[in-house]
C-alpha cells in the first residue's frame, strides 16, 4: 500500500473472493477509521470477484460514502469488469478498466472547444487556484466523483510545477467540450523526462507519485516539453463518463 496525504493507493493483488476478503477489507477500514478519504483500488492483481467481494466492495463503498470520501477501482480487467457492471457496481462507483487511460479520451481533432480560460498558478495559494479550475470545470457535465478527481489530478500537476521552478509557477488552461475537459498545465521550469520516473520503492517515500497519482484519476495524462521555451506541458483529460456510456 502508497499512502499520501487523504489518499491510498491500494494495489488488489490477489483474487478478490472469500479467502481474502477479511484482509482487504481490514486494510480499507483502517485507512477510512484514521482520516483516509480517497482510496484508490488498483485491481490489476485481481482476475476474479466472488460474491464475498461483491458484498465487501459495496459495503466499503458505503462507509467511505458516509464518511463523506470516496473509493475507485482502477486498472479493472475486462472479465471483472462485465462483473460489475452486472451487478449495478459502476452505478454507484468510479470504475476504469485495464485498457483506460490512453489516447482514446483525446477529443476528435475536429473537435471545436465550447470555451477555454487560462489562470495563472498562484504559488502562494494553490488552494484558491484549484477552486478557480473547479468552478470552470462545474461547466462540463463531469458528475461530482469526477469533477473530485480531476480538480485532484490537476493539483498535482500544479504541485510538480511549483516546485519544479522553485515557486515561479506557470499557467493552467481548462477547455471545455461537450463530453470532456481537457486541462493542460505548463510550467517554465528546466523540465525532466517522466520515463525516467517511477514509483518509489520505499512505501513510506513523500515523492515520486504525482505522475502515478494523475494517471490513476484521469483518462489521459500525456507529459512532454513545452513547444516554445523550457518547460513542461502535462495535459490531463478527464472524460464526462455518465454522458458518453
Amino acid at each position: 500500500m502508497q499512502p499520501l496525504p487523504n489518499i491510498a493507493l491500494v494495489p488488489v493483488e490477489a483474487d478478490v473472493d472469500v479467502t481474502t476478503v477479511d484482509s482487504l477489507r481490514t486494510t480499507l477500514n483502517r485507512l477510512i477509521g484514521t482520516g483516509c478519504r480517497r482510496i484508490i483500488l488498483n485491481m490489476a492483481g485481481a482476475s476474479y470477484v466472488d460474491s464475498a467481494g461483491m458484498a465487501m466492495l459495496l459495503a466499503e463503498i458505503r462507509h467511505m460514502r458516509e464518511a463523506g470520501g470516496l473509493l475507485s477501482l482502477t486498472n479493472v480487467s475486462d472479465q471483472v469488469l462485465r462483473l460489475l457492471k452486472r451487478a449495478r457496481l459502476v452505478d454507484f462507483v468510479p470504475v476504469s478498466s485495464a485498457s483506460g487511460n490512453d489516447a482514446s479520451a483525446e477529443p476528435d481533432p475536429a473537435a471545436l472547444p465550447l470555451w477555454q480560460c487560462a489562470i495563472p498558478i498562484n504559488a502562494d495559494d494553490l488552494a484558491a487556484t484549484r477552486a478557480s479550475i473547479e468552478r470552470l470545470l462545474e461547466q462540463v457535465p463531469l458528475s461530482r466523483d469526477e469533477l473530485f478527481d480531476a480538480v485532484l489530478a490537476t493539483g498535482e500537476a500544479m504541485g510538480n510545477a511549483v516546485d519544479h521552478t522553485e515557486g515561479a509557477a506557470g499557467l493552467v488552461s481548462v477547455i471545455g467540450y461537450p463530453d470532456r475537459a481537457v486541462i493542460e498545465v505548463s510550467d517554465h521550469g528546466p523540465g525532466f523526462d517522466p520515463a525516467e520516473v517511477s514509483a518509489p520503492a520505499d512505501p513510506s517515500a513523500e515523492r515520486g507519485r504525482g505522475i502515478q497519482l494523475m494517471q490513476l484519476l484521469a483518462d489521459s495524462v500525456s507529459i512532454r516539453p513545452r513547444e516554445s521555451g523550457e518547460g513542461t506541458l502535462v495535459r490531463i483529460v478527464k472524460l464526462a463518463h455518465a454522458t458518453t456510456d
